[in-house]
């Protein structure tokens, strides 16, 4: 292989992947389509049973993978909802990481306004989750100000810090590559030392990405539309997401100061074929282009 051959295969090691719950009921078993031991993070959105997360987790653990569970703060009614269904996922999956994220709603269902509000619970570290993702924005968010994210992100790298935590940022998926490093620069330079998992989106159509909207549910699905608009124009255009893999790879090779340390796929509603493609460049199957590079192998 090339240096820069080796360079994408090594950015994609340890990728992440993302499944909903009414996404997983479609797949009969993820032994066909993942690899052992993969880590899936599985999603509770605004509106949906948190049972339905907590059975995904489950099945996922039996069928060999590494579940790892969202916590949305604005969903999440009480203290003691929490920390029964965190106590279910830890004594029945053997949970041990979680993505905690503030979640996209408007006005919480609840007690909680903020994921660093549900981190001081403490109840992570009492049930043995010592290994937590945090949202980031490298294209900003759309529901908090510049400012307001800056200063949640170093209260995060704070508190992982003082209670020993092994903490790092999971971005949505974004498209370019120059966004992000710039993004990656400045919040070093404003203090982060969380390394990042950068997401990347992965193979969808508009069938399969149609199907995951509906997966999502209406109310969430008009959210990622109306806020996410732009990205959803350019999955639908973007062929592969090889050249954004191709240039953080490089970025990530080049600068030693790099934040990013991993990606998180999103398959968007089409996990066979995102699967198969992660794969497929993992393992070195492909060939460089202009831009980006092409598969050795059909998929």
């Amino acid at each position: 292989m090339s240096t820069e051959t080796n360079n994408i295969t090594k950015f994609l090691t340890n990728c992440s992947l993302e499944v909903t719950p009414n996404g997983a009921k479609k797949v009969e078993d993820f032994r066909t389509l993942l690899r052992p031991g993969t880590t899936v993070y599985v999603t509770f959105l605004p509106g949906s049973d948190i049972a339905d997360t907590v059975a995904t987790v489950k099945r996922l653990a039996l069928e060999g993978m590494k579940p790892v569970p969202h916590f949305a703060a604005r969903s999440i009614p009480t203290l003691k909802f929490f920390e029964e269904n965190l106590k279910i996922m830890q004594g029945e999956a053997k949970v041990d990481e979680a993505l905690l994220i503030g979640g996209g709603v408007d006005n919480p269902v609840g007690d909680f306004s903020s994921s660093i509000e549900i981190l001081r619970t403490g109840l992570f570290q009492k049930y043995g989750i010592m290994k937590l993702g945090v949202a980031g924005h490298p294209e900003g968010s759309p529901d908090i100000p510049p400012a307001d994210v800056t200063k949640a992100l170093l209260e995060k790298n704070a508190y992982a810090k003082e209670h020993g935590i092994d903490m790092y940022i999971t971005t949505q998926f974004c498209f370019e590559a120059a966004p992000i490093i710039e993004w990656d620069r400045r919040i070093r330079a404003e203090g982060n030392t969380l390394p990042i998992h950068i997401g990347i989106p992965g193979l969808a159509t508009i069938k399969t990405l149609l199907a995951h909207a509906t997966a999502c549910g209406i109310g969430p699905s008009m959210r990622i539309i109306t806020k996410q608009a732009a990205n959803i124009a350019k999955l639908l255009t973007t062929r592969m997401p090889d050249k954004i893999t191709r240039d953080l790879a490089r970025y990530q090779a080049e600068d030693p100061n790099c934040g990013i340390t991993q990606c998180h796929l999103y398959p968007l509603g089409g996990l066979a074929k995102s699967s198969k493609w992660l794969y497929a460049v993992m393992d070195g199957q492909f060939i460089m282009n202009e831009e980006g590079f092409d598969l050795t192998i059909e998929i």
